[in-house]
């Protein structure tokens, strides 16, 4: 676990319930998702970023975690200016390139909406333990154990997946069959971690049964996951800012249902 690992785990925000960190970027991405306007999500974005502090993580923290967020929206928004839909005056235009007041437009509004709904679940998640999650959506959510454990170990299998790409990767340049051919040795190595990963699926799968993760029945849980004053705080502060961005959005005219019809 790195430095920074450690540090969010430890924040305030590592103390609330993942479900009710769902909830909340749940909350502030659906209305984001059904429009597409500059004021809306800018006024998202202005209220996600005055409440960041809130959560505990240090700038340099921040930074870390969200500069490919921050680093991939604008290219997100340029392809949206070159190719988007035409409209208003034609800046420039070259074969299938046209650059348009609308295009522009549209651009701005891309580029923020990305940022908007993006940067609130990069840090509300970056405190959040798998096992915490996994609890959560079987005590709160009730969501089905044996798929809610199975993904938690899944998802703990990551890490192993990793350390065995990186062995095999030793293990070939040992032998000297990895000095040439990138393409092949990465279809290779693929393949052979693949196997390795079926396998190991197998045997997990095999070994929880024997420990009755399947069993039917109410089933128990090691530690309890509660909801609390402080969980339907968060999920409240997403529908303000969700309500707030869009009730900005009605008042300015910007609104712009993009499930509607003619769009």
């Amino acid at each position: 676990m790195t430095l920074l690992d450690a540090h969010a785990r430890t924040s305030r925000m590592s103390r609330v319930n993942p479900v009710a960190k769902l909830g909340a970027a749940a909350a502030i991405t659906i209305p984001l998702v059904l429009t597409l306007d500059v004021v809306s999500a800018s006024v998202a974005l202005v209220l996600e970023l005055l409440l960041m502090p809130l959560a505990g993580l240090g700038w340099r923290e921040f930074w870390t975690r969200t500069w490919i967020v921050w680093a991939l929206a604008p290219l997100t928004g340029l392809t949206i200016a070159l190719y988007g839909r035409t409209s208003g005056e034609v800046y420039v235009q070259w074969l299938f390139v046209t650059v348009s007041e609308g295009s522009l437009v549209l651009a701005a509004a891309t580029t923020i909406r990305v940022l908007a709904i993006a940067l609130p679940s990069v840090v509300l998640f970056a405190s959040v333990d798998p096992t915490d999650l996994a609890d959560g959506l079987g005590q709160v959510l009730k969501l089905p154990a044996r798929f809610v454990l199975g993904a938690l170990a899944g998802l703990r299998m990551v890490g192993l997946f990793l350390d065995d790409w990186r062995s095999l990767e030793l293990a070939r340049r040992a032998r000297g069959i990895a000095d040439r051919g990138r393409l092949r040795r990465f279809l290779g190595m693929a393949f052979a971690l693949l196997v390795l990963s079926l396998r190991r699926g197998a045997k997990l799968a095999t070994a929880m049964e024997a420990r009755a993760f399947g069993a039917p029945g109410r089933r128990t849980w090691a530690r309890a996951s509660r909801f609390g004053a402080a969980e339907w705080a968060l999920i409240g502060v997403g529908l303000a800012i969700a309500l707030i961005a869009t009730a900005a959005a009605l008042a300015a005219g910007t609104w712009n249902f993009i499930l509607g019809p003619g769009v």
